[in-house]
């Protein structure tokens, strides 16, 4: 397992971000990479080739800081390769960094990295406009927990080419401690769930007193803490920012500037309604779902397994699991696809679509071991109204591979996140070794 601290290095687990950042490198002169505070950005950088050879610092060590602030040049000065983890701490290096690259061809390369999504800041869109690649690196995937390859799965789906029927090997782990625990790579090596629970309490704590202080001004630490608890309680659901505003006693524009701090730093997500027209969909109301489950389910006050295995809140949390599957394949697709939810005016739903250019697959969540040929009927409905979809998929807890329809199959959960490699079948089932 990672042990995502100083000195542990050595036991480091691939990420599938990995091959885009390093093609992304060598074509670009600067690379930014971004994502929840633990993620495992640092560890990466690091760790991965050709990152871990780059000249490497950090602004969380004061005397970098002071430089940066006052002398940015010396940084890179020398190097043609440098990485500069928690930009966000000197916004004023920006320009210097701009100035870098406008004036020397061929010079430094630069990795950028930071726990704010720097696209958000205005300091990087005035800077980096046109000059900078963007990654985002989420919580880890389940596969990747297990040193499996990344799945094509979805670049299969878009392409119209549906998996045969067959019965997968490789059986999850327990559901339940899975969604409890999280994917924060420091979560892996603790015990169980009292463990889990600390930690999730000091990375919330870590959270609102360090991280949130420095990109905005909170008036009052308990009120944002209230507002993460209602909102975690509201996984999955559509988003009614007015209600949520009543029940957290707070302005809906208070509330509407503490959504967009925890968008901008990488914890919650809105998922957007899908519909034909791109500009009706702004206007549309979103779904809540939170980056990493476990966290969801921390902030709502479920601590063990008991307690998760009975609450009402159980399949959206699911719901929200596959989701971050979905969308971390979703990212290293070129271009990369965009994530919706479906509903018509009657109530009839879609969970998830993805969308990358012309072409649609639409996905339904089931957290059950079986799948009816009902349960298809939703997504019949919407490929009626939208032909240009290429799959409907089901995403359930069975092992087979199942087709419902000629377009529509059923799909068991480990091919989606990653715990069993379709593409090499010797390695489904059991735990990976270790990459390096």
């Amino acid at each position: 397992m990672n042990r995502f601290h100083s000195g542990a290095e050595t036991d480091y687990l691939a990420r599938w971000i990995t091959p885009h950042l390093q093609r992304a490198s060598h074509e670009h002169r600067v690379v930014v990479l971004t994502g929840a505070r633990q993620v495992g950005k640092s560890t990466l950088l690091r760790c991965a080739e050709p990152f871990a050879s780059w000249r490497y610092y950090t602004l969380d060590d004061f005397d970098v800081l002071r430089q940066a602030e006052h002398d940015p040049k010396a940084l890179w000065a020398g190097e043609s390769n440098v990485v500069l983890d928690e930009v966000q701490k000197a916004p004023t290096l920006l320009p210097a960094i701009k100035r870098a690259v406008d004036q020397t061809r061929g010079g430094v390369r630069f990795m950028l990295s930071g726990s704010t999504n720097l696209l958000l800041l205005k300091q990087v869109s005035e800077s980096l406009a046109g000059r900078a690649v963007y990654f985002v690196l989420p919580p880890m995937t389940l596969g990747e927990t297990q040193s499996q390859s990344a799945p094509t799965i979805l670049a299969d789906l878009l392409a119209g080419k549906l998996p045969s029927e067959k019965k997968i090997i490789a059986p999850l782990p327990d559901l339940i401690p899975l969604l409890l625990r999280g994917g924060m790579p420091p979560l892996l090596t603790l015990s169980g769930p009292e463990a889990w629970v600390q930690w999730w309490e000091g990375y919330v704590a870590t959270y609102l007193e360090r991280d949130l202080r420095q990109i905005s001004q909170i008036e009052s630490l308990p009120d944002f803490h209230r507002l993460m608890e209602l909102l975690a309680l509201r996984s999955g659901q559509v988003l009614n920012q007015s209600d949520l505003a009543r029940d957290a006693r707070l302005s809906q524009s208070t509330v509407h500037r503490y959504l967009n701090l925890l968008e901008t730093t990488h914890l919650f997500q809105r998922l957007p309604a899908f519909v034909s027209s791109h500009t009706t969909r702004l206007l549309k109301t979103p779904k809540a779902h939170w980056t990493d489950a476990g966290l969801a389910i921390f902030l709502a006050g479920y601590f063990d397994v008991p307690s998760l295995t009975q609450a009402r809140e159980l399949g959206n949390f699911f719901e929200s699991f596959v989701i971050h599957h979905l969308k971390a394949l979703a990212e290293l697709l070129t271009p990369r696809a965009r994530l919706y939810y479906w509903r018509t005016t009657n109530g009839k739903e879609v969970g998830v679509v993805i969308e990358q250019g012309q072409r649609l697959i639409a996905c339904e969540i089931k957290m059950s071991d079986n799948v009816a040929f009902t349960d298809a009927d939703n997504l019949r409905l919407f490929m009626v109204e939208h032909p240009k979809t290429t799959a409907g998929i089901i995403i359930y807890r069975g092992q087979e591979v199942r087709r419902l329809d000629e377009k529509i199959v059923a799909l068991p959960l480990a091919l989606i996140t990653g715990a069993a490699d379709d593409s090499h079948p010797h390695r489904a089932g059991g735990l990976g070794r270790r990459d390096g």
